[in-house]
């Protein structure tokens, strides 16, 4: 092979993302890149993403490049990706992850999450981050955000909101590092699963696969595995308010935190357990096990009954 395809969403933050994974591709790999954007159905929805199908709409079309042979690797936000992967392809490659949790961006520099005045408007396009942020502050006014990472700063001003939340790891990437007022505690605000991960996605039988699994980072994969089982094991959506963060322990240990949640916040289901990094994948399917078992099934039926009602 002379060159990969790389496919990629459009947005500045996927482009960086593409353009970070594309060049250890042709140190690591000594084989050229070229870089596929492509807009997905999610880049163009104007309405909630949880009405229009969920966060699987980021990857659509990116797999269906894949499929067809329009490229030969895609990148990928991991938290964007839904619980399972089309049979023909593979999660080949997480590399190193990035800062996972939550970022409070204020309009009123140097705010914290507790330091917010009473009533504040706070902007999330997130129900995870919705419930958890009602959960604690009860008295916030959430207010609803949509549009890639420039956009959602801009509305802070536009909008008159007090502060978004928003992904420490993509104002990173973006060097807007120093527009984050506090770095949300996950025993405050639980991340999203994979949160701050990358995944590489490739066609299952192609070689490619095999020489791309060189750019893992196995404590990153380990972790993903743990939530990604969790978030598997609870037939999770973007409907679903969930999070879990998996974190390494001494000796090789895993540790998951993970919730389920009402959209209100009114409800939240906790569980956290520990286990051998090799055994990643149980873990998670354990602590989706239990929160099931703790009042899951029947929190989940109530989600499921609203979506379609």
């Amino acid at each position: 092979m002379t060159r990969i395809r790389v496919a990629t969403r459009a947005s500045d933050l996927a482009l960086w993302q593409a353009r970070l994974i594309a060049g250890r591709i042709e140190r690591e790999l000594g084989v050229q890149t070229e870089l596929v954007p492509l807009k997905t159905t999610g880049d163009r929805l104007r309405g909630s993403l949880a009405a229009g199908g969920g966060k699987g709409l980021f990857v659509k079309e990116i797999e269906e490049a894949l499929l067809e042979g329009r490229a030969d690797v895609a990148v990928h936000s991991a938290k964007d990706l839904p619980a399972t992967t089309p049979p023909d392809l593979a999660l080949v490659a997480f590399p190193t992850r990035a800062d996972p949790r939550d970022a409070l961006v204020a309009r009123h520099r140097g705010a914290s999450l507790a330091s917010l005045p009473p009533g504040a408007r706070v902007g999330t396009g997130s129900l995870r981050r919705a419930a958890q942020l009602r959960a604690y502050r009860p008295d916030l006014e959430i207010r609803p955000l949509r549009g890639n990472l420039p956009t959602r700063l801009r509305k802070l001003e536009s909008e008159r909101l007090d502060a978004i939340v928003l992904a420490c790891a993509g104002l990173e990437r973006l060097d807007l590092a120093d527009r984050i007022d506090e770095r949300i505690p996950p025993e405050v605000m639980l991340p999203a699963v994979a949160q701050g991960a990358l995944a590489l996605e490739a066609r299952a039988a192609d070689p490619l696969a095999d020489d791309l699994r060189r750019l893992d980072d196995r404590l990153t994969s380990d972790r993903v595995t743990a939530e990604r089982a969790f978030l598997s094991g609870l037939g999770g959506d973007c409907n679903t308010p969930l999070a879990a963060l998996a974190e390494a322990r001494p000796n090789g240990v895993l540790r998951l935190r993970a919730l389920l949640a009402t959209p209100d916040g009114g409800r939240i289901l906790r569980h956290q357990a520990e286990a051998p990094a090799s055994e990643a994948e149980q873990l998670g399917s354990e602590v989706a096990a239990v929160i099931w078992k703790s009042g899951g099934e029947e929190l989940l039926a109530g989600l499921r009954s609203q979506a379609t009602s």
